[in-house]
């Protein structure tokens, strides 16, 4: 017995057989008229009414209608619906618990952000807790990202990168054949090219020479001059440990490890600030009792300080651990000429199209090595 919808099959045994020569094949039927002849079709009647049954259950409770969920509806076996929500959920629960190994804590935060995002767009748009997986449609995603953008004030940026998280479920879904098309073929979102904050010599000078009578903001400072100098993200700074900082192929020190976020080798030869200011920390109580190398508290904490330390230096930029990685990239490094391959290397980067992005917004330089040419 086969069933066909929309060009999906399902087929399986009718629980009969019979001759070959005796089976009418147009008619789908046993030839004959003898009453076990007529108590054969009769069953196999019954058998299409079944399917028929199950098929007009099936729109009569707006359920999705596929080969599959026929079949199953006439072997009894009532499949549990699946909701975006509740996907969306699963999905996060499997990211949270692969933290530490295939994941950071903050992608967790990502995902669950969306998942707000996503729960209180269904709430407002269909005024229900969830919805069927089935029922995200082209529509769903073009209105969440009209949703996205004016009642949650999302500039660009941040509804492209909500969507692509949606989508990351939404092929999950697909995957498990709980939807049936991609919602997302036909809709087009672009990223906007953002203009990256760095740090010019002078200021980094001012930050450098600045001098704090409170050992707190005096800490910040120079962890994020650590940062400037380094190319190291604030996660791996604070993970930085005694054993990954050593002597590298010419004999002076090196940073060598893993990127916390893409666990890519990074081997950073040290500036002579960057080592100044490990030695400053040397005998401070947070370092000597453990295996880090710099007395770092929260992300949070160190970025709300850093606010201060641009106050004091007088630097008007908003400043964050993130922009010291981009200065290290730009002033500290293709400004002063050294090569986009030894600078890709040092920021851990797997494509050195991710790099070039530096290279791009390095004006000076471009000043500078047209001032040689003229």
């Amino acid at each position: 017995m086969r069933i066909t919808v929309d060009g999906e099959r399902k087929e399986f045994f009718s629980g009969k057989n019979c001759e070959p020569d005796a089976w009418n094949s147009k008619a789908n039927r046993m030839n004959g008229h003898r009453p076990e002849v007529k108590a054969f079709n009769n069953y196999l009647f019954s058998l299409e009414k079944k399917i028929d049954d199950a098929y007009h259950e099936l729109v009569v409770q707006d359920k999705e209608v596929t080969a599959e969920a026929i079949k199953n509806r006439y072997y009894g076996i009532d499949e549990v619906p699946r909701n975006i929500v509740v996907a969306f959920q699963e999905h996060n629960d499997k990211v949270e618990a692969l933290i530490g190994k295939d994941f950071a804590k903050g992608t967790l935060t990502k995902y669950n952000t969306t998942l707000k995002h996503v729960r209180s767009f269904i709430k407002v748009k269909y005024k229900v807790a969830d919805l069927l997986a089935s029922k995200v449609d082209y529509r769903f995603i073009t209105e969440f990202d009209f949703y996205l953008r004016t009642v949650c004030k999302c500039e660009n940026n941040a509804a492209v990168k909500h969507l692509k998280n949606l989508g990351k479920v939404i092929r999950i879904c697909l995957a498990n054949k709980w939807i049936n098309h991609d919602p997302f073929l036909g809709h087009r979102n672009k990223l906007k090219k953002v203009e990256r904050v760095v740090l010019n010599k002078e200021e980094l000078t001012n930050l450098y020479e600045k001098i704090f009578s409170i050992e707190r903001l005096r800490v910040v400072r120079d962890a994020f001059l650590f940062c400037c100098y380094t190319g190291l993200s604030f996660i791996d700074v604070q993970q930085l440990t005694k054993s990954e900082v050593t002597i590298g192929v010419d004999g002076k020190l090196w940073i060598i490890k893993n990127r916390h976020k893409t666990n890519i080798a990074t081997h950073i030869p040290l500036l002579p600030i960057a080592q100044e200011v490990l030695r400053k920390y040397v005998e401070h109580p947070s370092v000597e009792e453990t295996d880090r190398v710099l007395p770092i508290a929260s992300n949070q904490k160190m970025n709300a300080y850093l606010k201060e330390v641009a106050d004091l230096c007088g630097i008007t930029k908003h400043l964050t651990f993130h922009i010291a990685r981009h200065t290290f990239a730009t002033t500290v490094t293709l400004g002063n000429g050294i090569p986009i391959e030894s600078v890709s290397r040092m920021l851990g980067h797997t494509d050195i199209r991710t790099t070039q992005i530096y290279a791009k917004i390095m004006d000076t330089k471009v000043s500078a090595d047209m001032a040689k040419l003229a």
